[in-house]
């Protein structure tokens, strides 16, 4: 199970949000650079990195470009989403260091875009966004929620190669009350993907759980680690199935 700490972005800036919602922010540093070292220092592998000027603008032309080509460089992969909403920005992440893309809202919007990329740069390049509000698929910065829900979607990706899905439940996201691990996991069994959890990690035991899953494939952390709950270590340590400590 890989680890995958979180670096949100919006202006430049290391954020978290409670929710999704942009009016409930808090900046935890001005120095993305410098976060994503403390990561690495950590031992971490993947960083998962989010620009929230694209999810709510519709646009990726926003100092957090620069930054993921920036941390890009390090030896660190990648998983980077955020308005990813046509090839051509799919393209530019992945000239800019993205190792993995993260499609959501057009995964909804535009289906034939994902099998178009999968196609293009291979399916270990391309997740979708499962991201769940109340049992549905939500897009547009999960402002907007759809009929669908994320075994039905997931279903659909997988029809199209995709092999990676990040799913967030929204209504825990940022607000530490313990991850979903039951709809995660049962989303793995489902639909046979690569599922990576998100949204209300807030203690190792989250990690511990769903590591005894043995299908959850990660788990994304945020705010967690920014308020200091556990060290990045010793979650890396519980998913390789070490001591943690």
């Amino acid at each position: 199970m890989i680890i995958y700490p979180a670096i949100d972005l919006r202006g430049g800036k290391v954020v978290r949000l409670k929710e999704g919602d942009p009016n409930r922010q808090t900046v935890f540093s001005e120095d993305p650079i410098a976060t994503a070292q403390q990561w690495l220092a950590q031992g971490a592998k993947w960083i998962h990195i989010v620009n929230l000027d694209g999810t709510f603008a519709d646009t990726v032309d926003s100092p957090n470009a620069r930054i993921l080509e920036a941390v890009a460089k390090f030896d660190v992969k990648v998983q980077f989403g955020g308005g990813l909403r046509t090839i051509t920005d799919i393209e530019r992440a992945i000239e800019q260091g993205a190792t993995r893309v993260i499609i959501g809202t057009a995964a909804i919007e535009h289906p034939e875009l994902v099998s178009e990329a999968v196609t293009r740069w291979g399916s270990e390049r391309i997740c979708v966004g499962l991201d769940a509000r109340d049992g549905k698929v939500a897009t547009r910065g999960w402002q907007n929620k759809t009929d669908m829900t994320p075994l039905e979607l997931g279903k659909q990706m997988v029809e199209r190669g995709v092999v990676h899905a990040l799913y967030t439940d929204v209504n825990r996201d940022g607000l530490l009350q313990g991850v979903n691990v039951e709809a995660t996991a049962m989303l793995a069994w489902e639909t046979a993907m690569q599922v990576i959890a998100s949204g209300g990690v807030g203690t190792l035991d989250d990690i511990k759980r769903l590591k005894a899953t043995n299908i959850v494939a990660g788990a994304v952390i945020g705010m967690a680690l920014y308020e200091g709950r556990f060290e990045l270590a010793d979650a890396i340590a519980i998913a390789e199935g070490k001591d943690a400590g």
